[in-house]
């Protein structure tokens, strides 16, 4: 299978590029040309703000071309796959891929439990309660490999870290806020990482379409604010970037095919444009050939063997359980549908298939002003 993700030039190789200038260990090749900028300019700050959603080719479609970070873009790079926020931000956030994290996607199999749990929630996928099991929270905990940039640069004591997230102990309230709170902690002693999560514009592509004018509208405010923010800053080096970006979609209904659904020994997982499936024994031949009657034009289906071997993943020392979490055969989309249950949300537009417009994310650099 062709793997379209990047791993060279990945989320995860920029957060290595930062581990490296913070002196931590990493695991994989680091970006030259960014390692290149932290030497020359040595900046007493270094930030990471990561906009959920805003993909590379939504920036050209929605920016002006003088926008300030089009114009700070030093080009477009990968995404993990799935790209999507679970997998990519803890690419990000950790510098691992994930088969290393066993962070796949917003559903997970937790083999422990048998059960399909929706992964940041810590519920039983379908339960519309939203029901936490501690349980589930007790595996992701023991599994998932998680631990942050910020985390492990404090655990050193050479430096200080900082995360800033709109949930949480600590949540920023709004905007305002987190770009407030990304300026107090830069202006704090000492040389540090500031690393910063907006939820926007990708709930909102979610809901409206990524094309839509209320999405725009949030992107000029986020370019403008970046922009000031910029200029309010001294001795630091601002990094902008998207865990993936987004399509319009059409949503298929598995509900609507009972035929596939009987081949299944339980519901499906990872994403509803990367879909984990579980097949029971003795219904695979069936399953592979009304897959391809069905879905054959939207999705490309592999057995999860060659998934495994070609690394789709990303490389690296696999997580215990990363196995475990796959199905019997991956379906990837490759067209703008989705495969998803009638009472998941329908969204407009969705993310985590293998089209450029999911898979490249802005590398946006901002030098600061240096203090004398």
């Amino acid at each position: 299978m062709e793997v379209k993700a990047n791993y060279k030039e990945s989320l995860t190789n920029l957060a290595c590029s930062i581990r490296k200038y913070f002196d931590l260990k990493y695991s994989h090749n680091t970006l030259d040309y960014v390692d290149r900028e932290l030497a020359a300019y040595k900046p007493k700050n270094v930030v990471t703000l990561l906009c959920d959603g805003m993909g590379s080719n939504i920036m050209d479609r929605l920016l002006d071309t003088n926008s300030f970070l089009i114009e700070h873009r030093i080009k477009p790079i990968s995404s993990v796959f799935p790209p999507t926020t679970v997998a990519a931000t803890t690419s990000m956030v950790t510098g691992l891929n994930p088969c290393e994290t066993g962070m796949l996607g917003w559903h997970s199999y937790y083999k422990d439990l048998d059960k399909v749990i929706t992964t940041y929630r810590h519920s039983e996928k379908g339960d519309l309660r939203h029901l936490v099991l501690p349980e589930a929270i007790e595996y992701r905990k023991k599994h998932m490999k998680e631990q942050s940039i910020a985390s492990e640069i404090n655990h050193a004591g050479k430096y200080q870290g900082y995360e800033i997230y709109p949930f949480g102990e600590d949540p920023y309230r709004s905007i305002d806020d987190m770009f407030y709170r990304i300026y107090e902690r830069c202006n704090r002693d000492g040389k540090k990482y500031v690393y910063a999560y907006d939820e926007n514009p990708d709930s909102t592509m979610h809901l409206m379409g990524c094309d839509h004018k209320t999405v725009q509208s949030i992107m000029k405010n986020l370019d403008h604010r970046i922009e000031q923010l910029s200029n309010q800053l001294t001795d630091t080096m601002l990094f902008v970037v998207a865990d993936h970006g987004h399509i319009n979609v059409e949503n298929i209904f598995l509900d609507d095919y009972p035929d596939i659904l009987d081949c299944l020994s339980r519901t499906t997982s990872i994403e509803s444009r990367a879909v984990n499936f579980f097949i029971k024994p003795d219904k695979k031949d069936e399953f592979v050939e009304k897959f391809h009657m069905y879905f054959g034009q939207d999705f490309d289906l592999y057995p999860m063997e060659e998934v495994i071997e070609s690394h789709l993943f990303g490389d690296g020392e696999e997580n215990p359980i990363f196995r475990d979490l796959l199905g019997d055969y991956l379906a990837i989309a490759k067209t703008n549908k989705t495969l998803t249950f009638k009472d998941q949300h329908a969204f407009k537009s969705n993310h985590a298939g293998n089209t450029e417009d999911e898979l490249l994310v802005p590398l946006v650099l901002v030098k600061t002003r240096k203090s004398f």
